[in-house]
């Protein structure tokens, strides 16, 4: 019963001064409501990019070979990987920037390269048409599948199969249109053609691939991939650099997993929201001193009030309570505030940036919950020099 009233005396305390609480809570709510906007960017930029690694291809591996002098991989070294335990296919991709033309409109594009299992490899589908096949492959076939973007700028429209287009002076017929993907970190599906690796190599007169794309047979052989093909890049490109002792040749080749780029981005990401969390943190600081020092003014303000009550019978810890009491209703006020602002900011954010944020309830609680421990925190030293103050000088006091 006495713990209600002490809370209704703090409420009605902060209430006959609003403006200055309110100014008080400024540094609170300023605080929470960027560490909820900051934390929901965030986690949404964390899930996007898990979301663009997922989908570059399931168990994916990518190697890519660095360096002019190197010596090219084979097609039967490629056939001869895929027998290897853990490697379930692999597909080679020559990448090249082009000039497509369709009449009067032209575009400048990205052309990819690759065998019939590439759209497997790389989790490709095709809304309408079909994706190249072996046959294209093994007769050099002028035909192409194009992305939405490249379909529109050339013929407004993606209605385009069986349609032919102008690739660098070559013609190409168009028999697929790819699912639109958007923009990724790997690109964007929706800008860009894919055409059969042997009418491209005889197209750019390019032999030299130096991209790979392996896919694993499932999660958990992916380390096993891994170590059959850094087996054979190694034992392949070891003595490239004469008089290196290197077994390991890391200089002349990379090889990635998607869960190894999935693990990079998002330490990456979580780093970044920890640091500036961490920066907008520094406003509850801020605010929780602010909080100290209204609550010592309070304190200088109600000496004689203090004095009485204590004269009365009031213990020091029933003071020393409502000072506390009052300290943490301040922050606890400016917390909810500081997260409904932070809240509206973050979807505010979403809908102008076409950003995703992601914010969860555990989050919004936390977040509350720090408010009210910075105003109980930095309301400690008011509060008691507040219970320790002698009657007889409170009474005093003028």
């Amino acid at each position: 019963m006495q713990l209600t009233r002490l809370i209704k005396m703090s409420i009605q305390s902060i209430w006959a001064n609003k403006v200055r609480s309110f100014l008080t809570m400024l540094g609170i709510i300023i605080g929470i409501a960027s560490v909820i906007v900051l934390v929901g960017i965030g986690q949404g930029t964390k899930e996007s990019v898990s979301s663009q690694i997922e989908s570059l291809g399931t168990n994916l591996i990518a190697i890519n070979i660095v360096g002019n002098r190197n010596k090219a991989i084979s097609m039967q070294e490629l056939n001869d990987l895929k027998k290897k335990p853990g490697i379930k296919d692999i597909a080679p991709v020559l990448t090249n920037s082009v000039n497509v033309k369709v009449g009067d409109n032209t575009a400048s594009t990205s052309m990819e390269a690759s065998t019939a299992n590439y759209a497997q490899i790389r989790n490709l589908s095709v809304s309408s048409g079909r994706f190249i096949n072996s046959r294209d492959v093994n007769n050099r076939y002028k035909v192409a599948v194009v992305g939405v973007d490249v379909a529109n700028e050339l013929f407004n429209s993606t209605d385009v199969v069986g349609q032919t287009m102008n690739v660098n002076g070559v013609e190409f017929t168009i028999v697929g249109i790819l699912n639109s993907t958007g923009s990724s970190i790997a690109g964007s599906n929706d800008d860009k053609i894919i055409v059969p690796l042997s009418t491209a190599e005889r197209l750019t007169q390019t032999t030299q691939i130096k991209t790979f794309y392996a896919e694993a047979e499932s999660q958990g052989t992916v380390d096993e991939a891994m170590g059959y093909l850094q087996l054979f890049l190694n034992n392949k490109y070891r003595s490239v650099e004469e008089g290196s002792n290197n077994s390991n040749s890391n200089n002349n080749y990379r090889i990635l997993s998607q869960s190894s780029i999935l693990e990079t981005a998002t330490q990456t990401t979580s780093s970044m929201t920890t640091m500036l969390t961490g920066t907008a943190a520094i406003s509850l600081l801020v605010g929780g001193i602010g909080i100290m020092n209204i609550m010592l003014v309070s304190v200088i303000e109600r000496t004689r009030e203090i004095g009485i009550r204590k004269a009365v019978g009031a213990k020091r810890r029933t003071i020393l309570i409502q000072f506390l009491i009052e300290a943490a209703s301040l922050s606890a006020v400016g917390g909810i505030i500081g997260v409904v602002i932070g809240y509206g900011g973050a979807k505010l954010l979403a809908v102008l940036l076409r950003a995703n944020v992601a914010i969860s309830g555990n989050v919004v609680l936390g977040s509350f919950l720090f408010s009210v421990l910075v105003g109980i925190v930095f309301g400690i030293y008011p509060a008691n020099k507040a219970s320790k103050l002698s009657p007889m000088e409170a009474l005093r006091f003028e």
